[in-house]
């Protein structure tokens, strides 16, 4: 039996035992600790391992058999389906290249552009008041000397849900404040950040800002854009400069 699985460690979480199970079984199939094909440790084997009963186990096989990523086979026991459909997923951690997160702003151009140009088009006064507050709180948070992370991020989700559509508020918070690159590509070391940059990244927020206020679809999208294209060009010289990949 594999020692190395996810799932065999005590449960100590919050999520629930059933819930953590079907999360420690799924992490181990999706990175290729259990393979295609591959038996998952017996019942009383995950028992023995996690010290939960024999209906938590079960009714997270259950689970995982709901999602099609594995097959029981009676008498047999439980295995890794053949063909696994692999759940998108974007994930930030220590071993993440400033490559990965650019890729992302791609991703996220592609998205929050039209988005920009939505929220031009259906933001009702509300949605303008709340997008204008949260520029305000990047400004403050400049003004203090800090970096703005969580006020950019809320900004960029403001923005997002004024477009009316749920799907686009959704896959922001989906990826979270990680996809603000000076949080991700550079953790403590984001005050070599200067306080010029910041005021470049807020004179770009406040283009965005005006034209979502006139409902000028054309520039609230070419604002986005630009936003988000100038970022990543300043990133990429900054991280060229630092020799940082």
């Amino acid at each position: 039996m594999t020692k190395n699985l996810s799932l065999l460690r005590p449960i100590q979480a919050p999520r629930g035992l059933t819930g953590e199970i079907v999360a420690r079984l799924t992490a181990d199939i999706m990175s290729g600790k259990l393979l295609p094909g591959s038996r998952l440790p017996t019942e009383q084997e995950m028992i023995a391992a996690t010290g939960v009963s024999r209906t938590v186990i079960r009714e997270a096989v259950a689970a995982l058999r709901a999602d099609k990523l594995v097959v029981s086979r009676q008498g047999i026991g439980t295995f890794v389906a053949e063909k696994v459909r692999r759940p998108f997923r974007v994930e930030f951690d220590e071993h993440s290249t400033l490559r990965d997160v650019l890729n992302v702003m791609e991703l996220r151009t592609g998205v929050e552009v039209e988005g920009a140009g939505l929220a031009a088009e259906r933001a009702t006064p509300a949605q303008i008041k709340k997008i204008t507050e949260r520029f305000d709180a990047i400004q403050a948070a400049i003004d203090a000397g800090a970096n703005a992370v969580e006020e950019d991020f809320a900004f960029h989700c403001a923005i997002a849900e004024a477009t009316n559509n749920q799907q686009f508020k959704g896959f922001l918070e989906y990826l979270g404040s990680v996809v603000i690159p000076r949080q991700t590509v550079w953790g403590s070391t984001a005050p070599l950040l200067s306080r010029n940059n910041l005021t470049l990244f807020q004179r770009e927020h406040a283009k965005i800002l005006a034209a979502i206020r006139t409902h000028d679809v054309q520039k609230a999208r070419a604002a986005m854009h630009a936003h988000l294209g100038n970022s990543r060009d300043r990133h990429q010289k900054l991280a060229a400069e630092l020799g940082i990949k």
